[in-house]
């Protein structure tokens, strides 16, 4: 059964904060990062197979802050699959604790094909992933 959904809950760790205590921004795209790789393992994939012929890159990322998080914040990271296409996947992605949000952002992948010596090249997404998901309603 595909799914479009997934929510990942962490912890703020030391380093990933500034000299206030305040999670510096990058930390927030790689934390949906880590949402999005849980939410393939939850749909019986892996984003980043060994000698896989096809990668995803990331052709779009942003995010917009509300309230900051620190360290030891527990909090969860809701991803979405909002739209595909033959060889994107577009998410939308919210940060919360306590049932307030912290962030909202989104992230574009992009299928492409890898050769050793080759560029990279945009392919359609292959099936058996294409199934695996689907966009949340």
């Amino acid at each position: 059964m595909p799914i479009s959904q997934h929510v990942y809950r962490r912890r703020v760790q030391f380093p990933e904060t500034d000299a206030s205590g305040i999670v510096h921004f990058t930390n927030f795209f790689k934390y949906v990062e880590e949402a999005e790789h849980a939410m393939w393992r939850a749909a019986g994939l892996s984003i980043a197979e060994r000698d896989a012929e096809i990668g995803w890159p990331r052709v779009a990322a942003s995010f917009e802050f509300k309230k900051p998080l620190r360290f030891e914040d527990e909090f969860n990271v809701h991803i979405r699959v909002v739209e595909k296409t033959r060889k994107t996947i577009r998410y939308s992605a919210e940060l919360e604790k306590d049932g307030e949000v912290l962030a909202v952002g989104s992230l574009t992948i992009i299928c492409v094909r890898r050769q050793p010596g080759e560029r990279s090249r945009a392919r359609d997404i292959p099936p058996e992933v294409d199934a695996r998901f689907e966009v949340a309603t």
